[in-house]
């Protein structure tokens, strides 16, 4: 087992992509705040949907939606300049909003992308809309997906997921970067069925305590680890409720396979039903 983690987790250029809606109002807060606390670059982007037909039949309201769009963008950028943060605003057009957005940040080589968990669009798969599990499974980069209803992120506690994967390292990384810029205490958990508890909580003992190890070499501060039995989703949730973390941290496997088009039942199931944001960090 590799005892070195992956250096990875910086985020020097943040993405915002908002539509508007009240569903974006979280994601809009945390971006501004994400970039000031990482010192990082902020671009906020709007995707004006595009329909060529219905462009060239009534033009006046495609002009008006990009004026609505290009005014919502004017003042995250004031709201950001206030907060001393640099932040380009960008509109694009694109027949498919996520598709846009993946694009703009590979083309933009954006560290990670900062959105809403559902859009106004209304459609929804599970708890979540269809757009932002595109994102999140197509995106090259991190995605961080903010609930409306979401406390902001301050460093109460960072709730990191691990299962011993190298993905799980990478998300380490991420994590030992923002809690030290958040003055945050960690918690590291890992999850083990309870049909393959043995040998399972062994490795997961192991994993928990290389990555507390690692994290408290890096200067993170406080570091609690925690082993659970259960369903992987629903113990994270319950996790990060009891201990009131204000962001989850888990591991993903990146664009590759079945992850290209579904982000997996736990991982969406954890963005779905967190109250607060989840960061899901890309190999």
């Amino acid at each position: 087992m590799t005892t070195q983690l992956s250096p990875v987790g910086r985020f020097d250029k943040v993405l915002l992509t908002t539509d508007g809606s009240e569903f974006s109002v979280g994601a809009e807060r945390e971006a501004i705040n994400f970039a000031r606390v990482c010192e990082s670059r902020l671009q906020a982007m709007t995707v004006v949907i595009d329909n060529p037909e219905y462009d060239a039949f009534a033009p006046q309201f495609l002009e008006k939606a990009e004026k609505n769009a290009a005014a919502h963008l004017e003042a995250i950028k004031a709201k950001a300049t206030e907060a001393n943060v640099n932040c380009e605003v960008l509109v694009q057009h694109s027949e498919n909003p996520y598709q846009e957005i993946v694009n703009t940040a590979e083309e933009r080589k954006a560290d990670v992308v900062i959105m809403g968990r559902r859009g106004k669009t209304g459609f929804m798969r599970a708890m979540m809309g269809g757009s932002t599990a595109k994102v999140v499974g197509l995106a090259h980069c991190a995605v961080l997906v903010v609930p409306k209803a979401a406390t902001p992120i301050e460093g109460k506690n960072i709730l990191l997921a691990v299962d011993g994967s190298r993905y799980s390292d990478i998300a380490a990384t991420a994590t030992a970067n923002l809690a030290k810029r958040l003055n945050s205490p960690v918690t590291i958990l890992s999850v083990v069925y309870t049909d393959h508890q043995s040998k399972r909580e062994q490795a997961a003992e192991t994993t928990v305590q290389r990555i507390s190890n690692f994290l408290k070499k890096e200067g993170v501060q406080q570091v609690e680890t925690k082993i659970a039995r259960g369903k992987h989703a629903d113990v994270i949730i319950e996790t990060a409720t009891q201990d009131n973390s204000d962001l989850i941290v888990v591991g993903s496997h990146g664009r590759t396979g079945l992850d290209r088009i579904l982000m997996g039942s736990v991982s969406e199931r954890i963005i779905g039903l967190a109250q607060c944001a989840v960061l899901v960090v890309k190999a």
